[in-house]
């Protein structure tokens, strides 16, 4: 049955994106408003450079050709990594960084959409006694880490050793044979990376940022970006005195004298059915591989998540497709360490996304073969024509760090009055202490989506029960999620709101029956901004 129309105040919600606003700052910013930054990329760099320029009182411009967070930001595997696998490879400094800033996401940022969860390399048959002190010795370094950047151990426990027993109790389907128990550690989770990226973008909203999505930068000139209105065609100019260009692997697009290598990760999505009762993350040795591992990440929505490659591609398309080798790979591994194949029902999706890796940032010598795997994860930000910055790499974790360091050489480059970023501690839309969270009556699904914002949608619930409802057999998303989605979050097309604001899309059969759904939450959306 479909819900009721009820009516909505226009604002209830900080930053909200609407179509109105959006039409009204693009008329603005086309027709002689000047601004100080314009800054062109709507994943999460972008919008946390928009942030970041915004909260310094600089009059801020964020303009995206597609959607919020439709590249690679929406790609991940949902974790806030605490910069492990970097200390591994000697890279302290990106290690210590990630650690920092996973630290500001949980405690201050976004404790709504971060939380910690347990990681867990389970002592297998395949795990030999010199790989267990390897890793072990990892894990206590990685919580050294997470000292040194001041994370409690309440967010965050430290690393311990399980027995057997508890093994299995946090992951039921591990082989019992050769079981010697567990090495655990605790690392970040995201509810999701888009909705971490829309988060961002309302915050830089709320302070002031016009957010343009459907708006292509097409060139760069002294003074100003060319723009084309991808809803009407217009082309105009925007006017600014500096430019950040954080376009990821499309940046080479606006400046050519960067040479990037992307890179292609694939996350394969199984049902909660492929391994029933699991509780932790784990890390799984990758058969016939010494260096290389396989990652299980159990989801809120109850999905379990499959990853990860890294392969080098020579063609960047905009919606990344994995390849079926990939896939089977992946799953056949996953099927030989737990000793059954997993069932081919169990798979329901895959998905793939580019790194924006950086040439020459392997270490090796001139002339040697480079990797993606080498490449690294540090961001680079690259000062160029017309009072531009480029920013490139870097992780999704420290987008924070990356959009300061970009609005600090965007202010030197032009010479901007601005302070110092206020970004380390300043909470997005929706966010609260723990304590303020945890004691909310609301779905615990919705506060992790919306957090204290899920007021508004479970009031929308209590007055109406039908938008309380699934939105498809299965799916853990309301027709109240995504009317607020519709009504406040830039989401105007039903690609939006199921590729992006929700997980859906990751599944086609859910994504086909939850159509309907989408295209009545965009039809009411649109007849309340028009009343």
């Amino acid at each position: 049955m479909r819900p009721r129309r009820i009516h909505v105040p226009r604002v209830r919600a900080s930053g909200s994106l609407t179509a109105v606003r959006r039409a009204s700052e693009l008329d603005a910013a086309t027709n002689g408003e000047r601004f100080d930054v314009v800054v062109i990329g709507g994943g999460i760099t972008g919008a946390g450079t928009a942030l970041d320029a915004a909260s310094r009182g600089l009059k801020t411009a964020l303009i995206e050709s597609r959607d919020l967070a439709f590249g690679t930001s929406r790609w991940s595997s949902k974790l806030a990594h605490g910069g492990l696998r970097y200390l591994a490879s000697g890279d302290v400094g990106v290690a210590y960084e990630s650690a920092v800033e996973r630290g500001n996401l949980l405690r201050f940022i976004a404790p709504h959409l971060v939380r910690g969860t347990p990681m867990m390399l389970p002592l297998i048959e395949a795990v030999g006694s010199q790989r267990a002190t390897l890793m072990g010795a990892g894990f206590v370094a990685g919580d050294l880490l997470r000292r040194a950047a001041r994370t409690p151990s309440r967010e965050l426990p430290g690393p311990r050793r399980v027995s057997a027993a508890g093994a299995l109790a946090l992951a039921p389907s591990l082989p019992t044979h050769g079981l010697r128990g567990g090495l655990v550690i605790h690392d970040g989770q995201l509810t999701d990376d888009a909705r971490l990226v829309v988060g961002v973008a309302r915050t830089a909203a709320a302070h002031g940022a016009s957010v343009l999505t459907r708006v292509k930068a097409t060139a760069l000139e002294d003074g100003g970006v060319v723009v084309v209105d991808e809803l009407t065609g217009e082309a105009g100019t925007i006017k600014t005195r500096a430019i950040v260009n954080a376009t990821g692997v499309w940046a080479a697009g606006l400046a050519p004298e960067l040479e990037l290598r992307p890179s292609r990760g694939t996350h394969v999505v199984l049902s909660g059915d492929a391994m029933p009762g699991l509780r932790a993350s784990l890390t799984l040795p990758y058969p016939g591989s010494r260096n290389r591992y396989l990652l299980v990440l159990p989801q809120l929505d109850g999905h379990v998540y499959l990853g990860l490659t890294d392969e080098a591609v020579e063609v960047i398309d905009d919606v990344p497709q994995p390849e079926q080798w990939e896939i089977d790979e992946m799953v056949g591994a996953l099927g030989d360490v737990l000793g059954t194949p997993v069932d081919p029902a169990h798979v329901l999706g895959a998905y793939a996304g580019l790194r924006p890796l950086l040439a020459g940032t392997s270490g090796k010598a001139d002339g040697e073969p480079e990797e993606t795997s080498d490449l690294s994860r540090e961001h680079t930000v690259v000062r160029g024509q017309h009072g531009a910055v480029h920013v490139v790499g870097g992780k999704l974790t420290t987008y924070r760090r990356m959009a300061e360091d970009a609005v600090d050489a965007a202010i030197d480059h032009v010479g901007l009055d601005a302070g110092p970023s206020q970004t380390r501690r300043l909470p997005l839309v929706g966010a609260a202490p723990r304590t303020q969270l945890s004691a909310m009556p609301d779905d615990p699904l919705m506060i992790a989506r919306f957090g204290t914002e899920s007021g508004l949608v479970s009031r929308w619930i209590r007055e109406d029960a039908a938008l309380g409802e699934p939105i498809a057999p299965g799916v853990p998303v309301t027709h109240a999620d995504l009317r607020f989605a519709a009504l406040h979050e830039a989401a105007f097309t039903a690609e939006d709101l199921l590729d992006r604001r929700f997980r859906v899309g990751f599944v086609a059969a859910d994504r086909a029956a939850a159509l309907p759904a989408a295209e009545a939450a965009l039809a009411d959306a649109r007849a309340l901004g028009d009343a």
